[in-house]
This record gives structure tokens, sequence and C-alpha cells, in this order.
């Protein structure tokens, strides 16, 4: 498996009592693999080796089959994310206008790389492609708030908010 979070997975009875009345739906289903993944990944926010298990047996297909889509598609993710998801958009207006720093900035401050959590949890770090915001860039969310035309001298201000 891929790199994992540091952070054990702290998933409850009631997630994995509504996940598998979900699988059992999907079961019969032909293509159910990818709302059923879709789904877990609703309910856990991410996709850990412990759901993947999950949804392989209750599916009735090989984890390694599983594993191929969860790592396949962008659009899942096997480590969690924080309280706090801090984004920096380096598609290419944003990174000519200085993404990369912002970047640097926020994985010093907060002392992990993009991708990554914090161990308490409260901060995780992603590299995005473009968002959209391109006449503000470079641009910074920290969940669905923007920060546009920024610096790296700003990111401290900014992460401090959310402290």
């Amino acid at each position: 498996m891929a790199k994992t979070s540091g952070v054990p997975f702290s998933g409850t009875k009631e997630q994995e009592a509504k996940l598998r009345a979900r699988l059992a739906e999907l079961k019969s289903v032909q293509g159910g693999l990818m709302p059923a993944l879709q789904e877990a990944q609703e309910i856990y926010g991410y996709l850990p080796k412990e759901v993947q298990i999950i949804v392989a047996e209750e599916l009735g297909v090989s984890l390694e089959k599983v594993y191929g889509i969860v790592s396949f598609y962008s659009q899942f993710t096997i480590v969690p994310k924080g309280k706090y998801r801090v984004s920096v958009c380096m598609g290419t207006a944003c990174y000519v206008k200085g993404a990369g720093e912002l970047l640097e900035e926020c994985e010093k401050i907060l002392g992990i790389k993009a991708g990554e959590i914090t161990p308490d949890a409260k901060y995780s770090i992603d590299a995005t492609r473009c968002i959209g915001c391109c006449g503000l860039a470079p641009v910074m969310c920290v969940n669905d708030d923007v920060y546009g035309r920024i610096t790296a001298k700003d990111v401290k201000g900014i992460l401090e908010k959310y402290n």
C-alpha cells in the first residue's frame, strides 16, 4: 500500500454499520464498486486499508481490485484530511506568481509535507490543480475560505486564524 498518515484509524461502529448496510444494497448492482467506494469515503472521509477490506469482503472482490481503483482515481484518498484542509493552487497562473513559496511556507509552519496530516489531525496540506481563481493568483484555501494575491509572508497570519 502507499503512504499512510501516521494517524491511527478511528472508525466507529456506527460508521461501519452504515457502510455495511449501503454495501448490501450495492452488492447486486453491476458496476457497484465505484459507488461503494464513493459511499465509503463519504462515511469515513477517506479510504484506509480497514475500510477497503470491508468493501472487498462485502462486495466479493479482491482487495487488490479495490486498491487499484482507490489508487487510480484522484477523487479517492487513503490519507485522512485535517479539520483544516489547506490547499495551495499550483495551476499555471498561481505557480508563476509564487505558489511554490506558499506551499513551502505552509509545510515549514505546519511541519508536514503536501499530502500529509498533522499528528493531531488539525491540519492537512494539499497541492491542488487550478481552482479557477486565476485573477487572484497565487491562491491558498483553508477549507472553503479563499485567500488570494498573497505571499509567503502572509501564510503564518492566515494559519493563525485557525488556531
